[in-house]
């Protein structure tokens, strides 16, 4: 089963405990729309640990869909927690925006981003994995 999570139901609380910070990128200001966007996809494969995760950074040039698909989980009838978020590069760190705690391999977490700047993706266990999951995830954006 494909499950697909929208920002505008999941972020609406972030949103309003983060409206007072100027840096939030999921804010919306106005887009440059003179140059045609061009999509960028990433691919980052790793392994998490039981009681582990693995966050990988990336950066979105322009506002839009951003979108991360779980491609592939070994073995294959993993469950794992996905997130994406915001990335903090002074302290390492990935600010949960859209979460599934139960992924499986195919699952999508789709989200806008308002304007560019620093995100990540995040694959973790939750309590769910019997050993060592090898991943490959997928994100595009602009």
């Amino acid at each position: 089963m494909r499950r697909t999570l929208h920002l505008s139901v999941i972020l609406a609380a972030g949103l309003a405990a983060s409206a007072c910070n100027n840096n939030n990128p999921f804010l919306t200001q106005p887009t440059d729309t003179s140059t045609p966007a061009v999509s960028t996809t990433d691919t980052f494969d790793g392994s998490v640990t039981v009681n582990g995760g693995t966050t990988n950074p990336f950066i979105v040039n322009r506002a839009g869909t951003v979108t991360a698909l779980v491609s592939a989980l070994e073995p294959a009838d993993a469950t794992v927690g996905f997130l994406i978020g915001t990335w903090n590069s002074t302290t390492n760190s990935c600010q949960l925006v859209i979460v599934n705690d139960a992924a499986v391999a195919g699952n999508t977490l789709i989200g806008t981003a308002s304007v560019s700047g620093n995100f990540c993706v995040r694959i973790f266990d939750t309590g769910r994995m019997k050993g060592p999951v090898n991943f490959q995830v997928q994100v595009t954006h602009y």
